[in-house]
């Protein structure tokens, strides 16, 4: 009996140590259907039609590609935003989600029949990201630079690693 009561608060422990992110995981999937559901539709109607009324990669709105890592100090989120001014742009933060929306507005009205191509996306966006720490939100600090948004969350004193040099005997 000890020995199976062992092996239970072993895989407690190890439960805790890799918490179940349950944003990142649903992200994940919807991409990998998305992708499934692409290469699908693609590939089975493509030959039907010419290029002009069925473009090889039909383009939408889709979520900005985001970075996020740590640095001794910060968790840093860096998400790409081409094509955006940084008016365009809204960052929140509650809890432990980061939360970016925009929209991506056409300059000029041009008539659907004159395209040849049209692959670039319009519309507004939502991503929210999953923070791995617990942060300091209210004094985050955001840059906008060449289509890029960059944000800086201080982690809180108990989130930051603390290093302790072991003496060896």
């Amino acid at each position: 009996m000890a020995k199976q009561e062992k092996e239970q608060e072993k895989e407690k422990g190890t439960r805790e140590l890799a918490p179940w992110r349950p944003f990142s995981e649903m992200a994940r999937m919807q991409r990998e259907m998305e992708q499934v559901f692409d290469e699908f539709f693609d590939r089975r109607l493509r030959p039907l039609w010419p290029e002009r009324w069925w473009p090889a990669r039909r383009v939408g709105v889709s979520v900005p590609a985001v970075d996020l890592y740590e640095e001794k100090d910060e968790i840093v989120a860096k998400v790409e935003l081409p094509g955006l001014g940084k008016e365009d742009i809204q960052v929140n933060i509650t809890d432990n989600l980061l939360t970016i929306k925009g929209e991506k507005k056409k300059e000029e009205e041009i008539k659907e029949d004159d395209y040849y191509y049209a692959e670039r996306s319009y519309g507004s966006f939502t991503r929210a990201v999953e923070l791995p720490k617990a942060v300091q939100f209210e004094k985050a600090k955001a840059c906008f630079k060449n289509g890029v948004l960059e944000i800086r969350l201080p982690k809180t004193e108990e989130a930051k690693r603390k290093e302790i040099k072991v003496k060896i005997d």
